[in-house]
């Protein structure tokens, strides 16, 4: 029982990692679930790209840098593999998103602010000592 309160109630360094490993794994499945896999699935298949133009570069380029992120990204945020990086990139990605909607309210901006905010938090705290990054590039080994 003391071993159980040490670890919920102590400020402790393996239940940050595991809660950092639950917290990345969790994302970025539900965004390549939801999101990501659909997009990559098109370009496999060769499919006809129809897909917005939220920057001006173009509608197919828009949709290669959005499947790259919600796809690519998201599968190297779940291994834990260039996760800061990967984070980053999902960061822009939610903050193009989210000028793009700024203007059909908080209903179509609750759902990027779910996902844009924990990118930015896992840009900054990295994926913890449960990610391959650790194992690849960790030099205190």
């Amino acid at each position: 029982m003391k071993q159980i309160k040490s670890l919920l109630f102590k400020d402790c360094k393996i239940t940050t990692d595991i809660g950092l490993l639950i917290f990345r794994m969790t994302l970025g499945l539900v965004l390549l679930y939801g999101h990501g896999a659909r997009k990559l699935s098109v370009i496999f298949s060769g499919q006809e790209i129809q897909f917005m133009d939220p920057i001006g570069i173009g509608a197919n380029l828009s949709f290669y840098m959005a499947a790259f992120a919600e796809g690519i990204c998201a599968i190297l945020l779940v291994l834990g593999l260039f996760s800061r990086i990967s984070s980053l990139v999902l960061t822009v990605n939610f903050i193009v998103i989210f000028f793009f909607h700024l203007k059909d309210g908080f209903d179509a901006l609750e759902l990027i602010f779910l996902y844009l905010l924990p990118f930015l938090a896992l840009t900054f705290s990295g994926a913890g000592k449960y990610a391959l990054d650790q194992f690849l590039f960790n030099s205190k080994k």
